[in-house]
């Protein structure tokens, strides 16, 4: 491949049809007068100029030297463009999506071809647009994305509230109440930063308006018609993250249009994710653009379907720098024939089919309502303690039902499926499936999960309470896995009521009976595959270095007060402030969130987030303190927030979200 030299625009305006000024950063390859190029076009609100830099900068020269232009841009209200944010993944950012793609085709330096990219948010809009069909846009590369907004997203799961959600409700306030870099807009930077504090929304607002799978949640995801995106699209995702279904579930839905990637990492680019083997990202998204923005042959287009790292026995530890496993390739993916199990008459999870009319076997589960603390987190981000840890003390308050030592390796590539019968003793509850692997030491790792609320079983757009003490027969689909049980080793079912802080409670704590008779479990097993390898990057550090001015650290806490009969799960974020050695800009984040109940009273929940955010130079200051609050009572969530800005150490601006309720929807 041949190297060309390249030149970085810090900041280029793009003024849309209505006059808005969007800030693009862009990496472009010498001598395009002679040789126009294709483009790469990134839309974010997460700050180009700060935010994203160090990845963008681990990427973009790299494509640019293959001469590949990268244009990323900063979405209305963040970073340096201008306006406010109107919510996710809204129309108007979609058509200025659109906007930006033919303004990117239509310049002197441009082929005409266009390929849109992006991780979380960036890669969701960017199915998003695809879905659109704008016309110059050529092929696509989603990372940690979803399909499905409602189900795969950090708002709801099956009908279950995410904790989560308040979580991203704050860290969205403390993106979008920083100001724009003065270096960059110059004076008007403190008028662009008191209209965005003035204008930004609480989204959770929004989001708590819709606590079941309506239009809202329908538009932007492609699941509702996958024939609206008719490109090449490379989905990849990593089992440690909380996006981990929309891979396979896009090449279900979009056929031979797309190719999955798996690997083991958290929500990460997969050339600088953890835990390792990492994957060479870089060479195989030059050969992709190559192929469907050059046209190419290059034999990209014949990647085996779906390509997944089988997780090999993994053990939890509070940092997985690495996991066992290996790669397999399925050369066309379809739906995984399944190996069932059923739990015998006294509690051991057996291979086959339950036993038709066998006669009902009624176990009750209430579990402590802080049963979960070992779940980790929706979102990871850093492969310690946010991933799963040892589900023992999870397991200690659920249902759990176990395989004697397995004779020979298992090995399982796809979604889980759980079926059973159940009466509830209230109108509402939530269920969560564990499967986990239990080593020969006892050791538990958690492979895969499900959470179910009751009220949800029949679809999410119409959800119905229980009825008390009536027989209710459920499917829960379990997120997607891809993992090796050992010889040794056994396979468990884990139930509970409850997966605290990661589901925020129903407002009743009744409990279910569950007929374990009834109880089936299918697992995906891996078949007819082949085994291949995945090239890792060449640089084992490709991320930027920037100037440390003080260090990152982390905590993650459980307090269980016996005293006074309450638990807390306290985490503690720091960046650390770093300065970019060529813009002289530093920043710093500090998240800080605590989660509060009662094991035994369903409505003490509490949640508050706080986001704290530094910007500086020599003679330059600012910071913005965003914090979101959450309780509830039988009927209503509660919720509030305020955000306050600072100059040089001086509050210029506070705004408060004053405390509102708003209906439970049967949640």
């Amino acid at each position: 491949m041949t190297s060309r030299g390249f030149t970085t625009i810090e900041n280029e305006w793009i003024t849309l049809k209505d006059g808005t000024r969007l800030a693009a950063r862009i990496w472009m390859p010498d001598a395009v007068e002679q040789d126009p190029v294709p483009a790469v076009f990134e839309f974010l609100p997460y700050r180009k100029r700060d935010g994203t830099s160090p990845r963008d900068e681990s990427t973009y020269p790299v494509f640019a030297a293959a001469g590949i232009a990268g244009v990323r841009v900063d979405i209305r209200g963040s970073g340096e463009s201008d306006g406010v944010i109107d919510g996710e993944y809204t129309e108007r950012e979609l058509a200025d999506a659109c906007e930006l793609i033919a303004w990117i085709a239509a310049q002197p330096w441009s082929n005409g071809s266009v390929g849109m990219m992006g991780i979380s948010w960036g890669g969701f809009n960017s199915l998003q647009v695809a879905a659109l069909r704008a016309p110059a846009l050529k092929a696509v590369i989603s990372i940690a994305s979803t399909v499905d907004r409602y189900n795969d997203d950090i708002h709801y799961k099956n009908g279950c509230h995410l904790s989560a959600q308040l979580s991203w409700a704050a860290t969205m306030l403390g993106y979008q109440s920083r100001p724009p870099d003065p270096a960059l807009v110059g004076e008007r930077w403190k008028e662009m930063w008191l209209e965005r504090l003035a204008g930004e929304p609480f989204l959770m607002e929004e989001w708590l308006a819709h606590q079941r799978r309506d239009d809202f949640w329908r538009h932007g995801s492609i699941s509702e018609d996958f024939s609206s995106v008719e490109i090449p699209t490379l989905v990849i995702a990593g089992w440690a993250d909380g996006y981990r279904n929309t891979p396979l579930m896009a090449v279900e839905g979009l056929g031979e249009k797309a190719k999955a990637l798996i690997g083991p990492w958290v929500h990460k680019y997969p050339h600088f994710a953890w835990p390792k083997p990492r994957a060479d990202f870089h060479t195989e998204a030059i050969a992709w653009w190559n192929k469907w923005l050059r046209g190419e042959d290059n034999g990209i287009d014949r990647l085996p379907q779906a390509r997944a790292y089988i997780l090999d026995a993994v053990r939890p530890a509070s940092r997985r720098d690495s996991d066992p496993g290996f790669w397999v390739a399925k050369d066309s993916w379809s739906p995984p024939k399944m190996q069932c199990f059923y739990v015998e008459q006294f509690g051991r999870l057996t291979e086959g089919m339950p036993i038709p009319h066998a006669p009902e076997h009624p176990v009750y589960l209430s579990s402590p309502l802080d049963t979960g603390t070992a779940s980790g987190e929706y979102f990871t981000l850093k492969p310690d303690a946010e991933m799963a840890i040892d589900q023992r003390s999870d397991d200690a308050g659920s249902l759990v039902f176990d395989t004697v030592p397995l004779a020979r390796d298992h090995d399982y590539l796809g979604r889980p499926v759980l079926t059973l019968a159940l009466r509830s003793r209230a109108t509402s509850g939530n269920l969560c499936a564990r499967l986990v692997d239990v080593h020969p030491d006892g050791t538990a790792t958690r492979v895969a999960f499900g959470v179910l609320n009751l009220t949800h079983r029949d679809g999410n757009a119409d959800p119905k309470p229980l009825t008390a003490g009536e027989t209710v027969s459920l499917r829960l689909v379990l997120d997607a896995c891809g993992y090796r049980f050992r010889k040794g080793h056994r396979i468990r079912l884990s139930l509970s009521t409850a997966y605290w802080p990661m589901i925020l409670p129903p407002p009743e704590d009744g409990g279910i009976d569950i007929d374990i008779a009834s109880l089936g479990l299918g697992l995906p097993m891996l078949g007819e595959h082949r085994s291949i390898e995945i090239e890792e990057p060449a640089n084992p550090d490709p991320l930027p270095k920037y100037i440390e001015h003080a260090a990152a650290a982390t905590e993650r806490q459980v307090v269980r007060d016996l005293s006074s009969n309450r638990t807390k799960y306290r985490i503690h974020e720091e960046t650390g402030l770093y300065e970019h050695p060529e813009t002289g800009l530093s920043t710093r984040q500090l998240r800080e969130e605590v989660w509060s109940m009662s094991p035994d009273d369903p409505l003490s929940m509490t949640g508050i987030s706080t986001w704290t955010c530094d910007m500086r130079r020599p003679g330059w200051f600012v910071r913005t303190v965003a914090t979101a609050r959450i309780a509830c009572t039988a009927t209503d969530w509660i919720i509030s927030a305020i955000v306050t800005a600072f100059e040089d150490d001086v509050q210029i601006f506070e705004k408060v979200f004053a405390e509102k309720k708003i209906a439970r929807d049967l949640m």
